[in-house]
C-alpha cells in the first residue's frame, strides 16, 4: 500500500496516528491505530490474526479502533480510541519475546495507548505486556487486575438485547424467545449462559464442533450449520464472531426482528447496511454500544478496579440502548447513526472544554 492511500484512510476515518512496529528478532510485525484522544488516552485490546495481507490489517485495525472511539464515548467514559493488531497465525508466533517486545513499543508511546487483550490474546499474554510497560490493562485478578472481561461484555450485550426485546415486542423478557447465536467464544459462551437461564429457545453456529456439542447437550441448543444461520426463522439474531457480516446478501436472508450481538464492526457499511436493516423492519442494537461492557470492565481496572462497579456501569447499557431506539424512531435515522451522533456529541462537547488552558 502506497503512503499516498494510508494518508488518505487516515483521512477518511479521522485518525490521529498509526504506529508500525516491526523486530526481526521475535518477528513481530504489529500495527497500533489511535483514533481520537479527546477523551482520554485510547484504550483498546491487541488481536493476532494472520491476515491475508497488510492492507487487509491496516484497515481491520482502523475500523477497530474508530469503533472503539464511540464506544468510549457513548459509555461516559474518559477514553480515547485505539486498537492494534499482531500480523500472523498466534498458534505458531505468540511467545513471551514478542508479546514484551511489543510492550516496549506501547511503553514508547508515552500513555497515549493503553492496550488489553483481545482475540487470541490472554491475561497470561498481558502478563508479559506489563513486564515493559505500565499501560496495560486486562490484568490477572492476582495482580490487582479485572481478569477476563468477556462476562461484563456478554451482560452488556444481553442488556442491549433486553432493552431492544422490550422497544420491538413491548417488554424485556426473552423467555420463549428464538435467540441465534453466531460464534461461541468467551462472550458467546457467557451470553448463552444469560439466555439459558431466562428460558430462551437458543440456536448456536460456530467453527467448532466440540464447542457446539457442549452446549448443545447442556443447555438443550440446536445446532445451525454455517450460513444457514442467517435464513433461520428467528426472533433475535446475535452475531458473536467475526465484523462485516451484516452485508447486502445476508441482510435479504434475515428473518428476525432483531440483530443484538457481540461483534465489532457488524455492518459492512454503516452507511448502506445500517439503512437496509430499517427498511426491512429490523431493529439493530449498535455493536459498539451494547459490547461496551469489556470496554467498561477494563476502564474501571485503569482508574481502580471494583466489579460491582463494573457491572453496574455495563447495566447502564439497556438505559443507553433505549434511548437510542426511541432516538431512531423519532428522528426516523437509523439506529448506528443515532448512536454516533450521540457519541460524536460527547467528543464535540469536550473539545469545546478543552479550547481553554
Amino acid at each position: 500500500m502506497a503512503e499516498l492511500e494510508i494518508f488518505t484512510q487516515l483521512a477518511t476515518y479521522d485518525h490521529e496516528q498509526i504506529v508500525f512496529c516491526n523486530d526481526n528478532a521475535t518477528g513481530l510485525k504489529a500495527i497500533i491505530a489511535i483514533h481520537n484522544t479527546v477523551l482520554g488516552p485510547g484504550l483498546g485490546g491487541t488481536r493476532i490474526w494472520n491476515y491475508s495481507n497488510e492492507a487487509e490489517a491496516i484497515n481491520d485495525v482502523m475500523r477497530l479502533s474508530r469503533g472503539m472511539t464511540y464506544k468510549a464515548a457513548i459509555s461516559g467514559l474518559n477514553l480515547g480510541g485505539a486498537k492494534a493488531v499482531i500480523i500472523g497465525d498466534a498458534s505458531k508466533i505468540k511467545t513471551e519475546a514478542l508479546m514484551r517486545k511489543f510492550g516496549r513499543f506501547v511503553e514508547n508511546l508515552n500513555g497515549k495507548y493503553i492496550t488489553a487483550e483481545d482475540v487470541n490474546t490472554t491475561t497470561k499474554d498481558m502478563e508479559y505486556v506489563n513486564m515493559e510497560t505500565d499501560h496495560v490493562v486486562g490484568l490477572p485478578e492476582s495482580m490487582g487486575g479485572g481478569g477476563d472481561p468477556s462476562p461484563v461484555t456478554a451482560y452488556g450485550v444481553y442488556m442491549g438485547m433486553k432493552a431492544s426485546a422490550k422497544h420491538v415486542f413491548g417488554n424485556d423478557s426473552l423467555s420463549g424467545k428464538k435467540i441465534a447465536v453466531q460464534g461461541i467464544g468467551k462472550v458467546g459462551g457467557h451470553l448463552l449462559d444469560y439466555l439459558h437461564k431466562e428460558g430462551a429457545k437458543l440456536y448456536i453456529s460456530d467453527i467448532n464442533a466440540n464447542v457446539l456439542s457442549h452446549y448443545a447437550s447442556s443447555m438443550g441448543a440446536t445446532v445451525v450449520t454455517g450460513d444457514d444461520i442467517y435464513s433461520l426463522d428467528m426472533d433475535i439474531f446475535a452475531p458473536c464472531a467475526m465484523g462485516a457480516i451484516l452485508n447486502t446478501e445476508n441482510i435479504a436472508k434475515l428473518k428476525c426482528a432483531i440483530v443484538a450481538g457481540a461483534a465489532n464492526n457488524q455492518l459492512a457499511d454503516e452507511t448502506v447496511h445500517g439503512p437496509a436493516l430499517m427498511e426491512r423492519g429490523i431493529t439493530y442494537a449498535p455493536d459498539f454500544l451494547i459490547n461496551a461492557g469489556g470496554l467498561i470492565n477494563v476502564y474501571q481496572e485503569h482508574i481502580g478496579y471494583n466489579k460491582e462497579t463494573a457491572i453496574r456501569k455495563a447495566e447502564h447499557i439497556f438505559d443507553v440502548t433505549a434511548e437510542i431506539l426511541n432516538i431512531s424512531a423519532t428522528e426516523k435515522i437509523y439506529t448506528q447513526k443515532a448512536a454516533m451522533n450521540l457519541a460524536e456529541k460527547r467528543i464535540n462537547d469536550v473539545l469545546k472544554l478543552q479550547s481553554t488552558y
